[in-house]
């Protein structure tokens, strides 16, 4: 069987994922966060508007924030979307139900900044629920005629409106189906769990190539200019964020893909020591940096970009 390990490394090559056993090596996470939008479509409002433009019903719907400008409810859905965010840079892609891959060299790591996340949510929803009933009444001035009393929970009900979850899973392997139904059935589903075990494989890894891909174009594009020219700005994190992906190069290696790895160590050699304000200074570190970027790009599998 074929697998990354047989992958010549090179220019422009493509590595082919033949799906080997990685259930010992990565594992399945599920997070999911329950949010209380704090909004509601009023129809009286909606019908209004509609009657007033001489619009068919139903062309408008008028939605309107319960508690209007609500900082402590801004800040929950604000960092729920920034947890998303930082879930889905330390998984992988592997189903649309919402399964993410999770290195196994990656859970100490991430479980603990999940569970620091998970920690702060609920700080922040014991905030928002301690000012939510002088919320409601600030509303109520807000929102003048489209205050409505009837569509505002209790305090203790909207506590269970709000959920952080994480849920764990082993990675089934394609043989694994122990279910009686006959051997030509067992046989026909264990051929499309190895297909899709095979394309979602592959998926996953071509993601990792997709991150560094955006990271090194970024640098390149950022280190592009002479001292003659005008300088073009970039923070500290345009090198840290290239030496993340050497990191997660490592840890989210879950096939053994040897380009994957001589990858990791190529900009792990080149970026040893070079730092932003360095880059900054030096024109000529710039240029050879940029060299070296450039010429890792040109090594990158080819995906579609």
């Amino acid at each position: 069987m074929q697998t990354t390990n047989d992958v010549i490394t090179g220019y422009n090559t493509e590595p082919k994922v033949s799906a080997p056993s990685i259930a010992s090596s990565a594992m399945l996470v599920e997070f999911t966060a329950s949010v209380w939008t704090g909004r509601k479509k009023d129809k009286r409002a909606s019908s209004d508007v509609t009657q007033r433009a001489q619009a068919k019903t139903g062309v408008a719907n008028v939605s309107k924030k319960l508690l209007g400008d609500c900082a402590e409810l801004d800040a929950i859905q604000k960092f729920v979307a920034n947890v998303r965010n930082s879930n889905t840079g330390m998984t992988m892609p592997w189903s649309n139900l919402g399964l993410r891959l999770l290195p196994t060299a990656q859970y100490f790591k991430y479980h603990e900044q999940m569970t620091a996340y998970q920690n702060e949510f609920w700080r922040l929803v014991d905030t928002f629920l301690q000012v939510y009933n002088d919320a409601v009444i600030d509303a109520q001035l807000k929102l003048g005629d489209l205050f409505n009393p009837y569509e505002y929970p209790s305090a203790d009900t909207l506590r269970h409106k709000f959920g952080f979850r994480l849920n764990y899973q082993p990675l089934p392997e394609s043989g694994d189906f122990r279910i009686d139904v006959g051997n030509e059935a067992t046989e026909q589903m264990r051929t499309q769990y190895q297909e899709f075990y095979s394309a979602q494989l592959q998926n996953a890894m071509d993601d990792v190539w997709h991150r560094l891909y955006e990271k090194l174009t970024n640098m390149s594009d950022k280190l592009d200019y002479k001292d003659h020219e005008k300088k073009k700005i970039f923070r500290d994190s345009l090198v840290s964020n290239v030496h993340d992906m050497v990191e997660l190069l490592n840890v989210c290696n879950v096939t053994g893909d040897t380009q994957m790895s001589a990858m990791a160590v190529r900009l792990d050699e080149a970026l040893r020591g070079i730092t932003p304000d360095a880059l900054r200074e030096d024109a000529h570190l710039r240029a050879e940096t940029k060299r070296v970027v450039d010429d890792a790009i040109k090594a990158l599998p080819s995906l579609d970009f």
